[in-house]
């Protein structure tokens, strides 16, 4: 598979079939406060490549989002959780396009600095974590990611005026 350069362009310029399904994300908290994130491979062939974005992936037919969370966790970074709570979902209603509809869950997943420590990332070119105005000011997000994470550092910020 080609390996490009830039993930902006990888993205908008691929020609290759891009897999949708149902999928589940982690917003993993690292006790200090940073959010744990993924920078994607930089190849043709995934949604979003070369930006980070949340850990997680996607929900195998009869597998719950939790099971395929946990599953994608120990995959992608060997790091098994205790809690996964519930934050939100993003629905993709991909109707016009004779697709169906599609979910994106995401989970608060706590992790420990000694945690952290002992990851060993198996997907991906890398993993950072970083403070909330970093995440929202300064990264490449994937934009679905991008909502999410707003939504949990930033939720403050919406609700009824007045």
């Amino acid at each position: 598979m080609k390996k490009l350069n830039n993930g902006h362009s990888a993205f908008v310029t691929a020609r290759e079939h891009l897999q949708i399904g149902n999928a589940a994300a982690a917003i993993i908290l690292v006790e200090d406060g940073r959010y744990l994130l993924q920078l994607r491979d930089n190849i043709e062939s995934i949604w979003y490549p070369g930006h980070w974005g949340c850990f997680g992936g996607g929900v195998d037919p009869g597998e719950d989002p939790v099971g395929a969370l946990r599953r994608e966790l120990q995959e992608e970074l060997a790091f098994g959780f205790n809690e996964a709570r519930f934050f939100t979902e993003l629905e993709f209603d991909l109707a016009g396009l004779d697709l169906g509809r599609y979910y994106r869950k995401y989970y608060v997943v706590r992790m420990t600095l000694a945690e952290m420590e002992g990851l060993r990332l198996t997907e991906g070119v890398g993993l950072a974590a970083f403070d909330g105005d970093t995440v929202l000011g300064s990264l490449d997000l994937s934009p679905y990611d991008a909502f999410a994470l707003f939504l949990h550092a930033r939720g403050f910020r919406i609700g009824k005026q007045g």
